[in-house]
């Protein structure tokens, strides 16, 4: 599964951080970061089912705004 998130992350260091995070936080996933992308991209895969709400809150914890962008 792959969920595509629009951002407000337009920072490499920030976002380097963040994959890093979320890396530590939610084992088995898989984090990115486009920032060539209007909209600072971030997405994630996960082999499993993931809690999207939880990611999110998460992020925001962390100063990071995301909304999954529809499929």
């Amino acid at each position: 599964m792959i969920e595509v998130f629009k951002t407000n992350i337009c920072d490499q260091v920030m976002a380097d951080i963040l994959v890093s995070l979320i890396h530590q936080n939610f084992d088995g996933y898989q984090a990115n970061f486009d920032l060539d992308d209007e909209e600072n991209i971030l997405r994630v895969k996960s082999e499993s089912e993931f809690n999207i709400d939880l990611l999110i809150n998460f992020l925001s914890k962390l100063g990071c705004n995301a909304e999954v962008l529809p499929d």
